[in-house]
């Protein structure tokens, strides 16, 4: 006789945990979409084209229409040559191996058919302004990058004027030592890119 309530309590108990698992288990789910990015089935707002709040006050115009600049960046596949382009200017960035030997400012043998590729666009864009920039990693002391980046620099720069010969063109060469630098320097790979002479100059306009 004392087995009956044990188990009518013993069902009561079953039948309350299978409840919880049907019905509370089910809104106890991992939420992996952020807020605000559940799927809806409700149409789009619809926009009123005449509400005033849409339209211009009375005397009032809109700016004047700006082009955005869009920079454009292509690395060989060695990544020893950079050439940016933008809207207003061209950039090549040429990385110090690829031009001198380590810890120096005279160039190699590769580096004067380099230079003339970039003299040949200086002159497809018939530019009449041309900084060179030398750049050098973080190892070393600093005066010593800032003496070098200027020197190399002033070396990229001879080879331009002998090969453009062209007394219309202004140059403006600066060594920025370690200044600037595009990679991380913790790196070989960081400070190889960071180890380089840039010359840019103006796009054509139009």
């Amino acid at each position: 006789m004392t087995s009956t309530p044990r188990l009518t309590l013993a069902l009561s108990i079953t039948t309350v945990l299978l409840a919880t698992s049907l019905y509370g288990a089910a809104s106890a789910h991992a939420d992996d979409d952020p807020p605000g990015t559940e799927i809806s089935a409700a149409a789009p707002v619809k926009v009123d084209p005449n509400d005033p709040d849409l339209k211009l006050p009375d005397g009032a115009t809109l700016a004047q229409a700006k082009v955005l600049d869009i920079k454009s960046v292509v690395e060989d596949q060695s990544g020893d040559e950079r050439r940016e382009d933008t809207n207003t200017s061209v950039t090549f960035a040429l990385q110090a191996e690829v031009l001198f030997g380590k810890d120096s400012a005279k160039l190699g043998a590769e580096a004067k058919s380099r230079i003339t590729g970039i003299a040949e666009e200086i002159k497809n864009q018939n530019a009449t302004r041309v900084r060179v920039f030398g750049f050098t990693d973080n190892l070393g002391s600093s005066a010593h990058g800032d003496v070098l980046s200027k020197k190399r620099a002033n070396a990229v720069h001879d080879i331009l004027t002998e090969t453009l010969n062209d007394a219309g063109i202004t140059y403006e060469v600066r060594g920025y030592g370690e200044q600037y630098p595009i990679a991380d320097n913790s790196t070989e790979a960081g400070r190889k890119k960071n180890r380089r002479v840039e010359v840019s100059f103006p796009r054509t306009e139009g």
